[in-house]
């Protein structure tokens, strides 16, 4: 009996412990860590050069988006160009064929599609499977070109699902390629 309640005290002892410690951590949000019931507020002039960045920032970040997709432009015809002529893909071309890989999936993230597997429902396949090399970068080229397309289509404020499913098809056929050199 006099185990039981001394178990029982204890016990409270903690939860008063605990809820002390609890109540002694500072407000995490404000800066200072103390509780305010006014929010900080900026002058006007602050607000306004912070809007003014932020704009110019999102027009830089578009415009790094548009000459990512004009590189991605360049080096598939590049890799279309070198197959034709050497009938297979030198390690110079794996290297661009992983630069296109890496552009297109930067792009992919700006314009605001989700990093989801393979297995993805709902994607649009190409127009025709590729059968060979020469025609999946045939495709390569044809659909990067839709891309920068529809990239210079849209503003910065926009988000374009034909975008997103070109770049989702890009990844296909640049998966395809390099599993499948000849």
């Amino acid at each position: 009996m006099i185990f039981n309640f001394g178990r029982i005290i204890f016990v409270s002892f903690l939860i008063f412990v605990g809820n002390v410690c609890l109540n002694a951590q500072g407000d995490a949000s404000t800066a200072s860590g103390k509780p305010s019931s006014v929010k900080e507020d900026y002058p006007k002039s602050i607000k306004e050069s912070l809007a003014k960045q932020r704009i110019e920032t999102e027009k830089k970040d578009f415009q790094e988006l548009l000459a990512r997709g004009e590189e991605v432009a360049k080096l598939s015809h590049e890799l279309e160009k070198s197959f034709a002529q050497n009938n297979s893909l030198t390690p110079e071309d794996e290297k661009k064929l992983n630069r296109v890989e890496k552009l297109v999936k930067k792009i992919r993230s700006e314009i605001g599609a989700d990093s989801v597997g393979d297995d993805e429902r709902g994607e649009i396949e190409p127009e025709e499977k590729p059968s060979n090399v020469l025609n999946a970068l045939k495709s390569l080229q044809s659909t990067t070109g839709k891309l920068v397309a529809e990239l210079k289509k849209q503003t910065r404020h926009t988000v374009s699902v034909v975008a997103i499913q070109s770049s989702n098809i890009l990844l296909k056929v640049v998966r395809f390629i390099r599993f499948r050199k000849n």
